[in-house]
């Protein structure tokens, strides 16, 4: 095997298991790897410290095991196994026709000692999303894996690397099955999530289909929404709407510029037997529909945008973002209102998405508290080494 020799001094993330190495802390690259090979890493007396896949750019090693294991012929259907056993511990996996929810996430990258790959598990289908090299050439080996893991219950297994991938010459990111049962021929299909009811497209939805994260987030916004008017704004297919609508609201506005988006939330809410009367479907800009609204229609609003920062460069004017959208949310909600606003950004700390909502509630001189500090599900998973996994923040907040 390629062996990496670090820099004297530089193994010290290694022996507290963070998973990455990066290029500035190596001082030796024993051979010529090819990017998405496995390599070892080694101290600079050359002690073995771990094993994982090599990459060119700033993190050069995502780590895959700190002993020799990632080298054995059963790696990938034992990391697989304890992903899926640590899902049947926190009660997610199906255990009969009767459960409730039928959909989680298996793999969460780090979360599961797996950097660089998601699988995301819908009722028999499991849709994988190769962040690197090294995963992508994987991806034979881990559908191998997922067949034993599941047995006859797989129906399929989705590749949906094309957007995630990193693009290099040789790579084919061309989405499709990887495996696929005879007698299962969609491309999507109805799954049940807290006892809601949802369409999920892998082929042509975002991500992988559907937003797992906010499965726990969702369940809260149904809680407290019977009898209020809601604005679920950056909807995507509804997800938050339907648990509204669920538990009693009194309407639901459902916004997302995305015309594909918007037709799915119609057919979530008729596959929900809502109809018209309690709910609306606006196709358009999210942020222009908010400045616009008038003072107190809704008492309860969700904004949940996509990522406004996907690499530090832009931190600060995602910052910015997120302080002009909520300060609008804030001053348009009706006085005994909620507010769920999120962020998915990565770069974006807790602290940092607090004071943005901080200072936009300052802007609009209201009164505000804090209800709730929210965040991901268990199926998402944080790496108690790499706390860069936690990726989704959260706040609910009462407006008089």
């Amino acid at each position: 095997m390629i062996k990496i020799v670090l820099k004297r001094g530089r193994e010290d993330s290694l022996r507290r298991f963070h998973p990455w190495v990066f290029s500035g802390a190596i001082a030796q690259v024993q051979g010529e790897p090819a990017e998405g090979d496995v390599v070892s890493v080694h101290a600079s007396d050359g002690e073995f410290l771990a094993c994982g896949h090599y990459q060119i750019g700033s993190i050069a090693v995502r780590v895959l095991s700190f002993d020799e294991s990632a080298l054995r012929p059963d790696f990938w259907e034992d990391m697989l196994s304890r992903a899926f056993q640590v899902r049947v511990a926190a009660g997610l996996h199906p255990l009969g026709e009767g459960a409730q929810t039928n959909c989680y996430r298996l793999v969460h990258g780090e979360g599961d000692n797996l950097p660089g790959l998601i699988i995301d598990y819908y009722d028999g289908v499991c849709v994988m999303q190769a962040h690197s090299v090294g995963m992508f050439r994987a991806k034979k080996q881990i559908t191998a894996a997922l067949q034993k893991v599941y047995g006859e219950t797989l129906k399929a297994v989705y590749d949906k690397s094309s957007g995630t991938a990193p693009f290099k010459a040789g790579l084919e990111l061309i989405d499709g099955y990887m495996y696929r049962r005879e007698d299962f021929k969609d491309n999507e299909l109805v799954v049940k999530e807290n006892g809601h009811k949802f369409m999920v497209n892998w082929n042509e939805g975002q991500k992988t289909g559907f937003f797992l994260d906010q499965r726990d987030n969702r369940a809260l916004v149904g809680s407290l929404s019977k009898g209020r008017n809601v604005l679920n704004l950056f909807c995507y297919t509804g997800g938050f709407s339907i648990y509204a609508l669920n538990n009693g609201a009194a309407h639901v506005d459902s916004v997302d510029s995305s015309k594909k988006a918007m037709m799915m939330v119609d057919r979530n809410v008729a596959l929900n037997g809502f109809d018209s009367t309690r709910h609306t479907s606006l196709c358009c800009d999210a942020i222009d529909y908010l400045r616009d609204v008038p003072e107190g229609k809704y008492d309860l609003m969700i904004v949940d945008p996509p990522a406004f920062a996907k690499h530090r460069g832009a931190l600060k004017n995602a910052l910015r973002a997120y302080q002009r959208l909520n300060a609008a949310a804030i001053s348009k909600v009706a006085p005994g209102g909620f507010v769920f606003t999120y962020s998915c950004s990565q770069v974006v700390d807790k602290e940092a998405f607090a004071l943005a909502v901080f200072s936009a509630a300052a802007q609009t001189g209201r009164k505000v508290r804090i209800l709730d500090r929210l965040n991901q599900p268990c199926d998402h998973s944080v790496n108690i080494y790499h706390p860069e996994g936690e990726y989704l923040k959260g706040l609910l907040l009462y407006v008089e």
